[in-house]
């Protein structure tokens, strides 16, 4: 690596951070060139209309932070205003099924976006080229035609089960999407299309030209308000307005001689924190790689870091986040303790596949400048406004519609997601940057990859392509790959045991990794990404 890298699920955004570096870049330039890039690709992941989570390491500023820019709920927003309508929580725990899913698709979903604001914050405090040359290649994608993949083809098709809309139902709500995804037949366009969405590309012009003063109190958000006030959603000018990202230091905690630096909340980051404090207390590398011990201890940290979440994350400048006693050394001994005698945690639910309506891309480059972004639209919308050419977030989605609850509804109030974008270091400098789309299940796989390389001497590309597994509820979910025998001995020890019919499940870790003189980078196969070295 003589200039960076760069490593994201979406090879053509990938390809537009490479470029980035070669045109002098850096490796904040290169991220935030290719998240615009991606949300050309991927639209139904992310974009400018969607929230996320931006951790950054940049030694020669002498700074460490994290960029929050989660989506906030409309001030017309109201902690009761769904509770009528709830009809059950969706059996991964990540959301509620409303009455004609007015909190999951349509207007009343979208809740104050994020990610034009957090992407510009990164970039003037640490980018180096000027921001039009960044949004620059992701208006050419837009107006030149970007390909399908086959995983953007079968995220399409798919049919999660778990009561929220399919990505079809959201495919199909706005007429102005209908050419983005479908062809003249009324199927989705075949892998290998070429699609061109002009909309956006004029979108992200004025964006280049404008800044974010126009999204967020200009002409670009006068004309996002009219069509959403116009068929009832919540959104108004005065949340845009209001909107701010938020800056902080990372939350660190010790993991056997490494620094472990992850985002403080309503982010994931305490989940990773806590599963680390408690895991510390094992020997994981003893108990063997996915052997049946090896799982039912790393599962019971999950199921108890889980607990951790529905108890207290919310939006810590609304509700008080114990952070000091969730990552109590001691605390974690105590837990430690209880999972060797046998004790089990209990999450009443049924563990199912993940929500998967997100991505995430790292870099670092020659300098040291590191970082690593989660970002997503929360889930979809359906909803584009003609002649915008992008989908709005249905992030209040992501809000607990039972009022005195750590994630209840609130005017302002910022809900955050399970994202942990995450940096470790070692005597000082990052080794590893790393995160993961895949709603409930990020934490999970961030987790794995972080022991496959820490305690099992892993690299990076043999950490991300190792089996996973998920303990979200009392269920134990094993990807296909982990033998039925391993299965079985975690039956006969009072587990339920599911094996997924997938050879890679449980979030789509994508990583750079420094070690030995050598920066590699490492793309889940799950979702045929790719890293690119400069």
């Amino acid at each position: 690596m003589k200039r960076g890298i760069v490593v994201a699920p979406q090879p053509e955004a990938v390809e537009v951070g490479a470029r980035i570096y070669m045109a002098g870049g850096n490796a904040v330039d290169a991220a935030i060139a290719t998240a615009f890039a991606q949300g050309v690709v991927d639209g139904l992941m992310c974009g400018v209309a969607g929230l996320g989570s931006c951790h950054i390491y940049a030694p020669k500023e002498g700074r460490h932070e994290v960029v929050d820019f989660y989506c906030r709920a409309p001030l017309a927003a109201r902690a009761d205003m769904w509770t009528h309508l709830i009809e059950y929580q969706t059996r991964d725990g990540f959301s509620f099924v409303l009455k004609d899913r007015v909190n999951d698709v349509g207007y009343g979903a979208i809740a104050t976006p994020g990610a034009v604001a957090g992407f510009h914050a990164v970039h003037s405090r640490y980018g180096r080229l000027n921001w039009e040359e960044l949004l620059a290649p992701a208006v050419k994608l837009a107006e030149d035609g970007y390909t399908i993949t086959p995983f953007v083809h079968t995220y399409w098709n798919s049919r999660e089960g778990l009561g929220r809309a399919d990505p079809i139902d959201r495919m199909e709500l706005c007429k102005a999407a209908a050419a983005l995804f479908f062809g003249p037949d009324g199927n989705f366009h075949p892998v290998g299309t070429r699609v061109k969405n002009p909309a956006y590309g004029r979108t992200l012009r004025r964006l280049a030209a404008e800044g974010p003063e126009t999204f967020y109190r200009g002409a670009l958000a006068r004309e996002m308000v009219a069509d959403l006030a116009s068929h009832g959603g919540l959104l108004a000018l005065e949340d845009l307005e209001r909107y701010r990202v938020v800056e902080g230091a990372p939350i660190k905690v010790a993991y056997r001689g490494y620094e472990v630096a992850v985002n403080p909340p309503p982010g994931g980051g305490l989940m990773l924190a806590k599963m680390l404090n408690i895991l510390e207390n094992f020997d994981l590398s003893g108990m063997g790689h996915n052997t049946p011990v090896y799982i039912r201890t790393v599962a019971e940290a999950m199921k108890r870091a889980m607990l951790m979440k529905e108890k207290h994350l919310g939006d810590p400048e609304m509700v008080p986040v114990p952070v000091g006693e969730i990552v109590d050394r001691d605390r974690a001994r105590a837990e430690a303790d209880e999972i060797r005698r046998g004790k089990k945690a209990s999450l009443v639910r049924q563990g199912l596949k993940e929500a998967a309506d997100t991505t995430h891309l790292a870099a670092m480059d020659v300098d040291g400048l590191t970082l690593t972004m989660t970002h997503t639209l929360g889930y979809q919308s359906g909803v584009i406004t003609d002649g915008l050419g992008f989908m709005y977030n249905g992030a209040m989605g992501f809000f607990d519609p039972r009022p005195g609850h750590p994630s209840s509804i609130a005017p302002g109030k910022s809900r955050g997601s399970t994202a942990c974008p995450t940096i470790v270091s070692k005597d000082g400098k990052p080794v590893l940057a790393l995160g993961a789309p895949g709603g409930a299940q990020i934490p999970m796989g961030v987790l794995q990859v972080i022991l496959n390389v820490v305690d099992h001497g892993m690299s990076i590309v043999e950490a991300i392509d190792a089996p996973r597994f998920s303990a979200t509820s009392d269920a134990i979910d094993l990807c296909f790959r982990i033998p039925g025998y391993v299965a079985e001995a975690l039956e006969a020890d009072g587990y339920k045991a599911a094996r997924l019919p997938y050879s890679y499940a449980f979030a789509r870790v994508h990583a750079v990794h420094a070690a030995g003189g050598k920066v590699m980078g490492g793309a889940d196969p799950y979702a045929g990404g790719m890293a690119l070295a400069v």
